[in-house]
């Protein structure tokens, strides 16, 4: 049986790593915010004694691995819905869900036992803005408006394009979440689409370059420029 004292000082040591490195990223939580990502990071490890949602089980890890990781991805949102392909355990969908209560968040992967951790993550959280659908990315068709599609840890660039391209529409953007600069995968886009940035960002705790790969399917009137050697319409930002 679980001791609630025991665990009431583990989420209270946990707090503060999650304050402080959410302030490295010049992101503001309110109480409940804190609360609900806390949660969310309990309900994950609960859920993976019995089910592989995510090799990373130490609850301290998931901050810096999982949730901080994560919202790198805040600031390249906007005010848009967010389709997250492939959301697996619901990153980076959740976490981002409730630090942007106001914007709308559908998180999409085919597994079944993964879709059942999100719907109840959503119930236990109260995640107003997301929703849950079972289904392949390729299959996937949409009622409304989506303006940008992430993913996280998925596949090859190549193969991420393969799975959502038909959801890239001109307008829409991908933003798919690296480690290492995939300069191999760069040179294997296909040429219906560009690279509009390559971010590299910083995620507080953790000593592990990651990137932020921003492509889009330019319009009628926009010329796709030769991506052959991997660094068109590179640029380099850091973000904290």
């Amino acid at each position: 049986m679980d001791d609630p004292q025991s665990g009431r000082q583990s989420r209270s040591r946990l707090r503060v790593p999650l304050e402080q490195g959410l302030s490295e990223l010049d992101l503001s939580a309110d109480g409940a915010q804190l609360d609900k990502l806390l949660d969310y990071i309990d309900l994950l490890a609960r859920w993976n004694r019995t089910f592989n949602l995510s090799g990373i089980r130490n609850p301290g890890d998931i901050i810096s691995r999982h949730i901080l990781d994560s919202l790198t991805l805040s600031g390249f949102l906007r005010d848009a819905t967010v389709l997250d392909i492939g959301s697996g355990a619901g990153l980076p969908g959740i976490p981002l869900a409730i630090m942007r209560p106001s914007q709308r968040f559908v998180l999409l992967d085919s597994n079944g036992k993964k879709t059942r951790f999100l719907f109840q993550a959503k119930l236990a959280l109260g995640l107003d803005n997301v929703a849950v659908e079972n289904c392949r990315a390729e299959h996937y068709q949409s009622e409304d408006q989506i303006d940008i599609v992430t993913c996280r840890a998925l596949s090859s660039l190549s193969h991420i394009l393969d799975l959502s391209g038909a959801l890239l529409t001109p307008g829409v953007r991908l933003l798919a979440m690296k480690g290492r600069m995939p300069e191999q995968e760069l040179t294997r886009i296909p040429r219906e689409f560009e690279v509009i940035g390559i971010h590299a960002v910083d995620v507080p705790g953790l000593d592990q370059m990651r990137h932020i790969i921003e492509i889009r399917r330019p319009d009628g009137d926009t010329p796709v420029p030769d991506q052959s050697d991997g660094k068109a319409a590179k640029k380099q930002d850091s973000a904290t």
